[in-house]
């Protein structure tokens, strides 16, 4: 009898082996299916906000960057923006917007427009003064000089510069989504699984968040080639 209870005992100790095999199976799995969910709702969050801070941006940069006026009005103001603690932000951005994916949105496209914003002024400036002088002398008026030399320029280096400032979203998109965890994003699966100490899970949001930017950096290369072939044509030009 007592033989017989050893053996009973071996195999029920036996036979849970492929339970629990099965089940870290099933939890990775599992895994795999939330980080994939809440990933793209990061992205999603991530393309509106992005989305936002160009068509805040642009319009306004070129005001500022070509009218005296609102130059003297606004340049020192436009720069200082660069210098505002984002993180310190985010308190009056719940008590504005509340703590759904709108907050959200707001503050990256916040964390978008002050470096963008300085940079389209910067481009304007930039703008190679040979090309204004030559079509200013054919007598274009100072719409066709905007619309022929200012935008093409500067909208083909500033499409360089959202792609740099990708990198940037990322980092705030991860503060944003810890308010309100219960929506989801990546964001919001990190502060979860940190604070469950399992550090696997916290390596694997960060290696994808990198194979995100990966991905988004040759989507924005492969527009860059289709929206400003001259500029390309240019670069091949010059090094040949």
């Amino acid at each position: 009898m007592v033989v017989g209870h050893d053996l009973v005992e071996y195999s029920t100790e036996h036979s849970s082996i492929p339970c629990k095999s099965h089940n870290f199976f099933s939890g990775v799995a599992l895994f795999q299916d939330e980080l994939v969910r809440h990933s793209f709702h990061s992205i999603k969050l991530n393309f509106l906000g992005y989305a936002e801070a160009v068509a805040i941006s642009l319009p306004l940069g070129f005001i500022v960057g070509l009218l005296p006026l609102f130059r003297a009005l606004f340049e020192r103001p436009v720069i200082a923006m660069r210098y505002l603690p984002l993180s310190a932000v985010l308190g009056p951005f719940i008590l504005w917007f509340g703590i759904g994916s709108n907050m959200k949105i707001q503050f990256l496209a916040l964390g978008i427009v002050v470096y963008l914003l300085p940079t389209v002024v910067q481009r304007i400036d930039e703008v190679n003064q040979t090309s204004v002088n030559t079509v200013s002398t054919l007598g274009a008026t100072k719409w066709q000089l905007v619309k022929s030399v200012f935008i093409p320029d500067v909208t083909s280096r500033v499409f360089e510069d959202i792609r740099i400032l990708v990198a940037i979203s990322w980092t705030y998109i991860i503060i944003a989504e810890v308010v309100n965890r219960q929506e989801g994003g990546i964001g919001a699966l990190i502060f979860t699984v940190a604070r469950q100490s399992r550090m696997d899970k916290v390596f694997a949001c960060l290696i994808v968040i990198v194979l995100i930017c990966v991905a988004q950096d040759r989507v924005f290369k492969f527009l860059d080639k289709k929206l400003f072939p001259f500029k390309h044509a240019v670069k091949r030009g010059s090094a040949e």
